[in-house]
């Protein structure tokens, strides 16, 4: 059956899109507000197009700002596709013409899904997915945040008082309640270290003692003020108040994530594999879409998540192997650290990392080789619906 294609260019306020048939020439050429009456009246307009034939829509986003335009489509039971916008740049050299539009994006697009085979679909995903993508990407942009404010008050910090700063590990509980209450030498040498350890014992901070005597030895090593040092303390006293609270929150989302990814089917069978977490089991499934019913074999999710090497030949070079260009980021993330954390909790992977670092392989190489091999047992354990168990090795008879 002869078919159409539809390419979006996706914006925050307005989307273009062009529809072509098989011939490659344009039948529709449009911008459409975000709204969804003009959506509808899109789809409608394609539809009639069509004429009986069946319609592809492709688009360069697959949420966010196009949110609106992906639900209209999918309640209209449309047939997506998601090509990465690095596609669209580098596939737009090969078009007529050096300028830069949204109709001209828009057309590449739809000429892309004429031709490609390779493009991934959209598929609907479940509420619970949808959840648990928006408060994985919640936690990220929380997470960032709370670096960039910890790097401010290390900056601070050290323009007033740099034996202190050098003295507090700033990702810890204990040295940011001190410094709530503590920020100048001159406050850290009147109270003294026998206060101050009662002063953090009463906020049951860990390792009190040990704390308060690395702060009054670094006040005892500066008997300078600075200039400014008032309004100085005044923004470490802010930025400390800023980081604490920020780790509230992110303690707060880690619960509901923890609580929303355990009422999945499949989270029992994620959190068995060894340094899988109910976090990183979460993103796992958020980049899946909450299952692998878009990934028959392991090899296909290994690609997805860039753990699997792709061969980089020319010429008489042949056997080298690179990561992937395209492959999806925060998956690959998942599946390094779980198999990092592995090599040293599960005695399965230990002895298999072990024996490529004997090969000659670098720590890197031997996670990432880790990784590979775990996401064919991960694969295995979600298609049977079982759990993994940490066998004995097995003993010549």
């Amino acid at each position: 059956m002869s078919r159409i294609w539809a390419g979006i260019d996706c914006g925050k306020t307005h989307h273009h899109c062009v529809a072509m048939d098989a011939d490659g020439k344009a039948l529709l050429s449009r911008r459409v507000a975000n709204d969804e009456p003009e959506l509808l009246q899109l789809l409608g307009d394609v539809l009639d197009l069509a004429d009986g034939r069946e319609v592809t829509w492709a688009m360069d986003m697959t949420g966010g700002e196009p949110g609106l335009l992906i639900a209209t489509l999918i309640n209209h039971a449309q047939e997506l596709l998601y090509i990465p916008g690095r596609m669209v740049n580098r596939a737009s050299d090969a078009y007529r013409g050096d300028g830069k539009t949204d109709a001209r994006d828009a057309r590449i697009i739809a000429d892309q899904a004429r031709m490609r085979r390779d493009l991934q679909p959209i598929r609907p995903g479940d509420e619970a997915t949808i959840e648990l993508g928006l408060l994985t990407s919640h936690r990220i942009d929380l997470v960032a945040d709370r670096t960039r404010t910890i790097n401010r008050l290390r900056s601070v910090l050290t323009g007033m008082f740099p034996a202190l700063e050098r003295a507090l590990e700033l990702t810890n509980a204990g040295p940011l309640l001190l410094l709530s209450g503590y920020q100048t030498p001159a406050a850290l040498r009147r109270i003294g270290t026998s206060r101050l350890t009662t002063w953090l014992r009463n906020r049951k901070v860990r390792g009190a003692e040990s704390l308060a005597k690395a702060a009054v030895e670094a006040a005892e090593r500066q008997h300078t003020a600075v200039v400014g040092e008032t309004v100085i303390a005044k923004m470490v006293h802010t930025l400390t108040k800023e980081v604490m609270v920020l780790n509230e929150k992110i303690a707060e989302i880690d619960k509901l994530i923890e609580g929303r990814f355990r009422e999945y089917e499949l989270a029992e069978v994620i959190l068995s594999m060894p340094g899988m977490g109910p976090k990183l089991g979460a993103e796992f499934l958020v980049a899946v879409g909450g299952s692998l019913d878009g990934f028959p074999t392991a090899d296909r999710l290994a690609a997805f998540g860039g753990v699997a090497l792709a061969p980089h030949d020319s010429g008489k070079t042949s056997g080298n192997l690179r990561r992937p260009q395209r492959y999806r980021r925060r998956l690959q993330r998942v599946f390094y650290t779980s198999a990092l954390v592995s090599a040293w909790s599960d005695p399965n992977s230990k002895r298999f990392y072990d024996r490529k670092r004997a090969e000659g392989k670098s720590h890197v190489q031997a996670v990432l080789a880790l990784a590979r091999r775990r996401v064919n047992v991960l694969w295995a354990l979600i298609r049977d619906r079982r759990c993994y168990q940490v066998l004995p090795p097995a003993t010549a008879r």
